[in-house]
């Protein structure tokens, strides 16, 4: 069995459920991303999001049965006439970790993550990153445990990240796993090396850099999901002269946790004014970089809440940072009225 970096039984669920997703979204994504791609067909990221949240509610079934899961998806579509192509599909994928599993079994699994939050539950994104999945880019398999509205562990999996910071397409990708106080960590997604050797686990820090000038800001490559705009006034405003780096999904939280960048922003795109966080797209983010030494608030400052159900429905935005910079970046959004 491959070693863990903390010693928790939530921890080594966390590890185990994001490495066996991953794996199996990293199957989806071979085999049918190629053809759908030249038919503009979006199926293998919906066939990756259910067998994904199937196989982690089936795991979380048997090993914490009494506790809560959150997921992002519903089976009630699936249940439908329309849905029973993709069933099949998720159903193939899900039998390759669950050999017997029927579909009445697959939509049970997923409908695991149907309900809503409760003193003590699991939260899934079981693909943080869907531009960045069809284009082979970055995306993430994100849990995070919650309790009494706080996040207390979390985990990324990064199948197209080295060591927590490097882009590196078809390697063995990383696996971030945070729990609070005990600081944040990265090891191999593929579990042990091929010689049989468990893979080594890798604490993580944050940047120390405090010039705001030089703050290399990790931005989403899919620009629907914030607000460009707002981001490149407060560039100007701070006189920010580093080249942003463009990544997709809850990877940047990765990359933030490792040094390789120094903010992560979501600023509250014009268009949707009233939109409020999904908890599952910040659960484990936000825990790993704060474990790492950075700190995350909204965008006047308040610590995230995760104790109003589905959203983070008392927060706006998301401001993430190494730490040293956290003050000034929220001066400068003060500034420009975000």
């Amino acid at each position: 069995m491959n070693s863990t970096p903390i010693d928790c039984s939530k921890v080594r669920f966390a590890i185990a459920a994001v490495r066996e997703a991953a794996q199996l979204v990293r199957r989806v994504q071979s085999e049918m991303v190629v053809d759908a791609l030249a038919k503009d067909d979006k199926s293998p990221v919906t066939v990756a999001d259910f067998a994904a949240q199937a196989i982690v509610g089936l795991r979380l079934a048997e090993t914490f049965p009494e506790m809560g899961f959150v997921g992002e998806e519903s089976a009630h579509v699936l249940r439908t006439a329309e849905g029973r192509e993709t069933l099949e599909q998720i159903t193939h994928f899900v039998r390759q970790r669950e050999p017997g599993a029927t579909a009445d079994d697959v939509c049970n699994w997923i409908d695991r993550g149907a309900g809503e939050p409760t003193d003590a539950f699991w939260t899934l994104d079981p693909v943080d990153g869907t531009k960045g999945f069809l284009r082979g880019d970055q995306y993430a398999v994100a849990l995070g445990y919650i309790k009494d509205g706080v996040v207390r562990v979390g985990a990324l999996g990064c199948p197209e990240l080295a060591e927590g910071i490097r882009p590196d397409k078809g390697g063995a990708g990383s696996l971030i796993v945070a729990r609070r106080e005990s600081g944040t960590w990265a090891g191999s997604l593929g579990g042990d090396t091929p010689n049989g050797e468990e893979s080594e686990w890798r604490r993580l820090h944050t940047s120390d850099r405090a010039d705001a000038a030089e703050a290399r800001l990790l931005c989403s490559v899919e620009k629907a999901h914030t607000d460009t705009g707002g981001i490149g006034l407060l560039v100007k405003t701070l006189g920010i002269d580093a080249e942003p780096v463009p990544m997709d999904s809850q990877a940047k939280y990765a990359v933030l946790a490792a040094g390789g960048g120094d903010v992560n922003l979501r600023l509250i795109s014009p268009l949707h004014p009233d939109y409020r966080e999904k908890i599952w797209d910040q659960a484990a983010g936000s825990l790993v970089v704060e474990e790492a030494g950075g700190r995350v608030t909204d965008l006047v400052g308040r610590p995230l809440d995760f104790s109003h159900g589905r959203t983070l429905a008392t927060n706006r935005g998301v401001l993430a940072s190494n730490g040293w910079l956290h003050d000034v970046l929220l001066d400068g959004l003060k500034q420009i009225g975000a």
